[in-house]
């Protein structure tokens, strides 16, 4: 049938303080896309969860795969409803998307070939699919993250969305939600949702600071996209530098690590903080790739309230050493997931020039030879 359908999978978290966090985020955020996908005029919209919500006007539809199955679930939805034109959303993406945004995904999704419209082509949040029937003849990857590489074997189109805020924030870690808090950000349900958690940041306030400052030294570790980082490099005032390991530890897991994991591993959480503090001012922390061990990660509580720095709230003694040492560094740390390092740093640099009028940096006007 020739009607746009959304379709958006919401995952439950468990009870932990940190969890119930980022579900209550992930949630307001469900329920203003939905709002959102009404305004820009999407025809059906269907949410595949295990909880028992009520979204109107979406459908909710219960999961039928033990364990869940991303390909297979979203099969079965175009299956059963016949759909061709398809908004895909995870649950905590698409968050900051106008109607706007979203006409142009839904006018995509006509295109005439097989095609696919990504937010990230490595690592895939939400998407704009034409031709969506041909899906079902594919094998599906069973997280989302890989399915511009699943689309692109197959033979369909794939392009990729801007990299900017709207495009690249998700909520993963409760670092998110503090992060767009502080920037003043995000739809009426998400703030009423989030308005009886705290999200004070210990260092967040001292860390935007340095932002602002020439003299400071920041430093980026983990998944770190050249382009965004090249974008904040030039909002912020301050030096960067970035170490960029683990990118696409999801779309492709590996059991091999990486250099500074091995580092970590072999002079311990302390002496790491220690030598980084001696090299820089700051720091921002995507930890999944660097206290992964052999590929495997702690439960989200225990990620979570590293996230948070709470360390006396962690069950794994790998990541409760390591968020100790960040929680008595003498710098100020950030930690968090993938999400950190890419829509978080266009929220940080948001945070930090919030009230102030200060010069950025010094960019001197590139030169046109043909004009000059």
């Amino acid at each position: 049938m020739n009607r746009t359908a959304a379709v958006i999978m919401h995952s439950p978290h468990g009870d932990s303080y940190a969890e119930r966090l980022v579900h209550a985020g992930r949630e307001g955020a469900l329920r203003d896309l939905v709002d959102t996908l009404v305004q820009a005029k999407v025809d059906d919209i269907f949410i595949v969860t295990p909880e028992e919500i009520v979204v109107p006007p979406a459908r909710v539809l219960r999961p039928t795969h033990t364990p869940f199955h991303f390909g297979k679930e979203l099969n079965q939805v175009i299956s059963q409803f016949q759909i061709n034109r398809l908004l895909y959303f995870g649950s905590g993406s698409g968050a900051l998307l106008t109607p706007a945004h979203l006409k142009t995904m839904i006018a995509f999704t006509t295109h005439p070939q097989p095609s696919a419209l990504l937010n990230n082509f490595y690592s895939c949040d939400f998407a704009a699919i034409s031709q969506a029937e041909k899906l079902t003849h594919l094998d599906l990857p069973a997280i989302d993250n890989q399915l511009g590489f699943a689309l692109i074997a197959a033979g369909f189109r794939c392009f990729a969305l801007p990299r900017e805020l709207v495009t690249q924030f998700d909520i993963d870690t409760p670092t998110d939600l503090i992060l767009l808090s502080a920037a003043g950000q995000g739809g009426p349900r998400l703030r009423a949702a989030l308005a009886g958690f705290d999200l004070n940041h210990p260092s967040l306030s001292k860390f935007s600071t340095l932002l602002t400052a020439r003299s400071a030294h920041v430093y980026l570790i983990g998944r770190v996209n050249p382009r965004v980082w090249a974008e904040f490099e030039a909002s912020v005032a301050c030096r960067t530098s970035t170490i960029s390991e683990g990118r696409g530890m999801r779309a492709y897991p590996t059991t091999g690590g990486t250099v500074l994991a091995g580092l970590l591993a072999r002079e311990g959480a302390k002496a790491f903080i220690d030598r980084l503090a001696a090299v820089c001012d700051g720091a921002i922390i995507d930890t999944r790739p660097l206290l992964s061990q052999v590929g495997l990660l702690p439960p989200a509580a225990d990620r979570f309230a590293s996230d948070l720095l709470r360390p006396e709230l962690i069950a794994d003694p790998h990541w409760a050493e390591f968020t100790r040492a960040v929680t008595s560094a003498k710098l100020p740390i950030i930690l968090g997931g993938h999400s950190l390092l890419s829509g978080g740093l266009y929220l940080l640099s948001a945070i930090a020039w919030k009230g102030r009028e200060l010069p950025r940096r010094l960019h001197p006007e590139p030169l046109n030879w043909e004009k000059e």
